[in-house]
């Protein structure tokens, strides 16, 4: 019989469980193109059509200039949607992991606690592509390799458990209210634009600094302002010691509280599923 998880023993079951979770996450990876005459390929289309979409409203449309001197528009775009595509794609297909996976759930050995982890790696490898893809981009432009670049490994890691402490709540909804799939998928709209991605508070002078202050509550703010550090500006994530702080503190909490609920209501799992 599983035992309510904490942070702690989440931490701990994870390290016990890696090699299942890693196959399982492969699996869950291979399973997306099965039956699919294009497979894998179809990964990329709607990022890239979306990017390229974005690209030609802002810079061909609007005549954007980006922040950062000498860096085109795209170059700028990309650090920033590529962190978004991930988080998005983990909140829509993590919200519904538990009916994915029900007949998991319903195996009293089987610990559902890491099921959300799993989704979350599966679409960590997706991200891992999309990286590759971004740091070859940014070489192609003339960018030259920089020692902050292993940020990304950092800034990733923090999406990944923002990710999964607000998949731990959506994911144990949705069991008993199936409407939370569409919840998700509103706010995330919302959020692309509520989070300075393909556009930045210091591209309009009539822009109100209390606003961009506002907007730094939301934890994404961190990571995408800290991949375009870590890939245009050679910054660190210790260089911005208030938003990693708050960032941290966000995030943790909000594991706590997915945790919780995760923990109260998944005695009802299997006999809703």
């Amino acid at each position: 019989m599983e035992t309510d998880m904490n942070i702690i023993s989440l931490i701990r079951e994870i390290l016990k469980s890696r090699n299942i979770i890693w196959d399982l996450a492969k699996a869950d990876f291979r399973k997306r193109f099965v039956g699919s005459y294009f497979g894998v390929a179809w990964m990329f289309v709607q990022p890239v059509v979306t990017v390229l979409i974005y690209f030609l409203i802002f810079q061909m449309g609007f005549k954007s200039v980006p922040p950062v001197p000498g860096v085109p528009y795209v170059v700028w775009l990309v650090p920033g949607i590529v962190p978004w595509f991930f988080f998005a794609e983990s909140l829509n297909l993590g919200t519904s992991v538990l009916s994915e996976y029900n007949y998991l759930v319903k195996k009293v050995v089987f610990n559902v606690s890491i099921l959300p982890v799993i989704k979350v790696i599966s679409c960590l490898i997706v991200h891992g592509i999309f990286v590759v893809i971004m740091l070859v981009m940014t070489l192609a432009f003339g960018r030259l390799p920089m020692a902050s670049w292993i940020g990304i490994i950092y800034y990733s890691f923090c999406l990944s458990v923002f990710a999964l402490a607000i998949i731990y709540i959506t994911c144990a909804i949705n069991v008993f209210f199936k409407d939370m799939a569409q919840i998700v998928g509103i706010a995330l709209q919302f959020g692309m634009w509520m989070t300075p991605i393909m556009w930045d508070p210091t591209m309009f002078s009539y822009f109100p600094s209390k606003v961009e202050t506002v907007m730094k509550l939301n934890p994404v703010y961190y990571v995408v302002v800290g991949y375009r550090d870590s890939i245009l500006r050679g910054n660190y994530f210790f260089e911005r010691p208030g938003l990693t702080l708050y960032f941290w503190v966000v995030t943790i909490v909000l594991l706590f509280i997915g945790l919780r609920l995760f923990n109260k209501l998944r005695p009802h799992f299997s006999d809703v599923l």
